[in-house]
């Protein structure tokens, strides 16, 4: 099981850990969209470290299906960590795997 979960990692170079927001901006002067109430729409990467520090990075619109499938690939890759360790840690608890193999014959 825990071999079979290890061959799915996605492993590579195209993880992005964060959020990644849309939002409008609207200028104060000078700009007739604006003045109508639509605004420009961007996109942008938050992403928090430790100590409560955020980043805020601007991503293009061309890229925001590339960040799209990086961020999918880190979530992929945390959820299959954190089976993974669910599973060491039953490993680290031989005496309730005996009992449970016990009980079932």
């Amino acid at each position: 099981m825990r071999e079979r979960l290890v061959g799915k990692l996605p492993i590579c170079g195209e993880l992005l850990r964060g959020t990644l927001l849309e939002r409008t901006v609207r200028h104060t002067k000078n700009c007739p969209k604006c003045a109508r109430g639509e605004g420009h729409q961007v996109f942008v990467l938050t992403v928090t470290y430790p100590g409560g520090r955020t980043r805020q990075i601007s991503v293009r619109r061309e890229r925001v299906a590339e960040v799209r499938r990086w961020l999918s690939n880190y979530q992929e890759l945390k959820e299959a960590i954190e089976a993974i360790c669910e599973l060491n840690h039953a490993l680290l608890r031989p005496e309730r795997s005996a009992a449970k193999a016990r009980s079932k014959l």
